[in-house]
């Protein structure tokens, strides 16, 4: 099938607000990744009699990535069908998923596995990932889907069932039962939402767990971790959850411990128990290793003489088989682990019998380089310019009052690249600052706030990671969460997540404003012209006559104007693309040394916004009005270059936009900086004429054709609207 085509970013980004706001990128409406619908792909092989191959995710060295197999294997890898390795005898499910289905092949995915592992146990979260109705019998075409959650949103990711092998045997995970592919083609999936398989060499348990409920996710930090944290895990255990743990970094890659715990490895949490060892009450949790082998060797693993103090009810937990799965005390558990991952969809299990129901809210936003990019607190000029989401938390019902914290905050930046391994990571964190009633009805707070304040909570330290999240309480009133980057002028997308106890209220600064439009299109009059004016340049007399009447300055600039029009129009009086360039370059930047010029386009765009008889050309009135927008332009232009420079920066921008009477949102201002400023992040005095110009025609036009906020176009009109601006 020929590949669909795909939009450019702009037009992406609406689609994927609109689809957000629909409904689309939901678990039970997930977006298609790279544009594949498994239903219609899997309707055309049917028709075709074809067996599917996925030129997104091509059965050949590119998706196994860079630096995973030396030169020698690859050359060996084969690419080969399920029903090819096992005829007549593959299956996608055999009896049931479980943790001991597979082993960990030869990609450092431990990580991905662990969580994996954690999955099988909760079917309500599996059946969303991997979804019924798959097998290599019925309907085969080779064709398979799986559903991950990414940054804010479900994607159905589809993949052809071509799995990498080297002389008959599975290169990455493998299946403990030789005809079960299930694992493979999970492992081939989320591979293809990395980007390859080498784009799940390490990681961290979090981010899959994260990716196979798209819920809550809390982090504990077993050295600081509260007292209550077994009670904690063993109501996590009795909720829908997905339980994973990492061991610290050891010196070697995977170092194994005399104990038969491996360094810098994910486990899974299988189960959280307590029995009685003779009088004494045990805690204990059950761990599994991705691996299927290597197990702890201490206190309560299967071969521990401490299962002969327990009862024959509790002895029934005793584990024999050397699978990978084992048992330890909770102490052992705190010394020998770094720390644990709870993933779900609503963390009620927090606060035992608790009758509170957390509530939920996120927001997307970003860091624009000059713009919104202030970096921490430590910048205190440019840490207020960082997007700002106003909360209000209401009062507590008497139910809910149990546990000291009663919010919980995420953080989660977005990948900048394509490929999982090559995506830069900031040091990210947020701050929360109480607001006082007398500053509740501004906008964005500036740096005076800041300076004078501490926050009343924050994320800790600014960690390198993909997520920071933090637990606090907040009393009744209301706050401002800023979240940043470390360093200012750092480019990022964020999702920022609240979850709260109470009743809980978040707008984003820009939205505090409550206005018809998002532009306020200029308030300037119109210069006036007429023939008694045109006449009045080649009679002295009539000059003589205007300089009695009021307004005779400004009459004059319009008729110094025309002379201009006069001198550079044609035969046929008036002014071509080629001629606006020649009077912008000699009467506009003559002089000015920090620019390169009207390029022709920006003068056939400028052209196109004034021309009212729409001929390509100005005439007298349109360039009359055009030529006094200009020098109005380039007026606010000096006034608001506060630095002399030649430039704006952001600052300067918006200053530069207030002083022209066209109020913009910040969203909407972050994007035009973007597009007008370039890689040296600054507007030129001809990018904020082309800037405003725009922007001010294309508000015009909306405004004008809308009703009821919304505009509609035929595609003629869309393409004649577009095109010829």
């Amino acid at each position: 099938m020929p590949p669909p085509a795909v939009p450019h970013g702009m037009c992406l980004k609406v689609m994927d607000d609109r689809n957000m706001r629909g409904g689309m990128g939901s678990e039970t409406n997930p977006l298609k990744f790279m544009n594949q619908d498994y239903n219609t792909l899997q309707e055309y092989c049917l028709k075709k009699g074809l067996r599917f191959v996925d030129e997104f995710f091509p059965p050949d060295p590119r998706s196994i990535g860079e630096g995973l197999l030396d030169p020698e294997d690859m050359a060996r890898v084969e690419w080969i069908r399920p029903t090819i390795l096992c005829p007549n005898a593959a299956e996608f499910i055999v009896e049931s998923v479980s943790r001991f289905d597979y082993s960990q092949g030869r990609v450092g995915n431990c990580w991905f596995l662990a969580s994996v592992g954690a999955l099988t146990f909760q079917s309500k979260f599996l059946q969303k990932v991997m979804p019924d109705g798959q097998s290599f019998s019925r309907n085969y075409t080779g064709l398979f889907h799986f559903r991950f959650w990414r940054f804010g949103n479900w994607y159905d990711v589809v993949i052809d069932d071509k799995l990498p092998i080297i002389d008959k045997k599975l290169i990455f995970v493998q299946s403990k039962t030789y005809n079960e592919f299930w694992p493979a083609l999970m492992e081939k999936a989320y591979a293809k939402l990395c980007g390859s398989y080498a784009d799940m060499h390490a990681g961290r348990v979090s981010e899959a767990l994260m990716d196979f409920t798209g819920g809550v996710h809390i982090h504990y930090d077993l050295k600081t971790a509260p007292t209550d944290l077994w009670e904690i895990m063993y109501r996590a255990f009795q909720s829908e959850v997905l339980m994973g743990c990492e061991t610290p970094r050891g010196k070697k890659s995977e170092e194994e411990l005399p104990n038969g715990i491996i360094l810098g490895h994910a486990y899974t949490v299988t189960n959280v128990y307590q029995v009685m060892s003779g009088r004494y009450p045990v805690k204990l949790v059950r761990l599994f290793n991705p691996w299927g082998e290597k197990e702890w060797n201490g206190d309560w693993s299967d071969r521990s003489p401490l299962w002969n103090t327990v009862s024959n009810e509790d002895r029934k937990q005793h584990l024999l088989d050397d699978n990978g799965e084992f048992w330890m005390s909770m102490e052992d558990f705190l010394r020998t682990f770094d720390n644990i991952d709870i993933c779900c969809s609503c963390p009620d299990f927090l606060e035992g019998k608790s009758a509170s129901r957390w509530t939920s809210k996120y927001h997307n936003g970003s860091w624009v380089v000059g713009s919104t990019a202030g970096g921490c607190i430590k910048n205190q000029d440019t840490f207020c310019t960082n997007p700002q989401f106003w909360l209000k938390v209401n009062e507590m019902d008497k139910a809910c009052e149990q546990g000291q914290s009663n919010v919980l905050v995420s953080l989660i930046q977005k990948p900048d690249k394509r490929n999982r391994r090559l995506a830069a990571h900031h040091g990210i964190g947020f701050c929360v600052y109480a607001v006082p009633p007398e500053m509740r009805s501004e906008g964005k707070l500036g740096s005076i706030f800041f300076k004078h304040r501490n926050p009343v909570a924050t994320s800790g330290d600014f960690q390198i990671a993909r997520q920071v999240m933090s637990f606090f309480r907040l009393e009744p009133g209301q706050y401002v969460i800023v979240p940043s980057t470390f360093y200012p002028n750092e480019h990022g997308e964020f999702i920022l997540s609240i979850l709260c106890k109470n009743e809980i209220h978040i707008q984003k600064d820009t939205e505090r404003t409550e206005k018809n439009f998002l532009v306020d299109l200029l308030g300037e009059s119109e210069p006036e012209y007429n023939e008694q004016m045109d006449e009045a340049l080649n009679n002295k007399s009539l000059l003589r006559q205007y300089s009695d009447q009021p307004g005779y300055n400004a009459q004059m600039d319009e008729l110094s104007n025309k002379t201009l029009f006069r001198q550079y129009s044609d035969q046929y009086k008036v002014v071509d693309a080629e001629k606006l360039q020649q009077i912008l370059h000699e009467n506009l930047l003559k002089g000015n040394k920090n620019t390169e010029g009207f390029g022709l386009d920006s003068c056939r765009s400028i052209i196109a916004m004034s021309d009212f008889s729409v001929s390509g050309r100005l005439r007298g009135t349109e360039f009359l009005r055009l030529w006094n927008r200009i020098l109005t332009y380039k007026n606010i232009f000096y006034t608001m270059d506060s630095s002399k420079d030649g430039v704006l920066s952001f600052s300067e921008l918006q200053n530069a936009f207030n002083k022209t009477g066209m109020h913009l949102n910040e969203d909407i201002l972050n994007l035009m900086f973007v597009r007008y400023g370039g890689a040296s992040e600054q507007i030129s005095l001809e990018g904020f004429i082309c800037l405003v110009m725009r922007l001010n025609c294309m508000a015009s036009i909306f405004q004008r054709l809308c009703e009821n906020g919304k505009i509609t176009l035929t595609e003629s009109e869309w393409l004649g609207l577009t095109m010829y601006s």
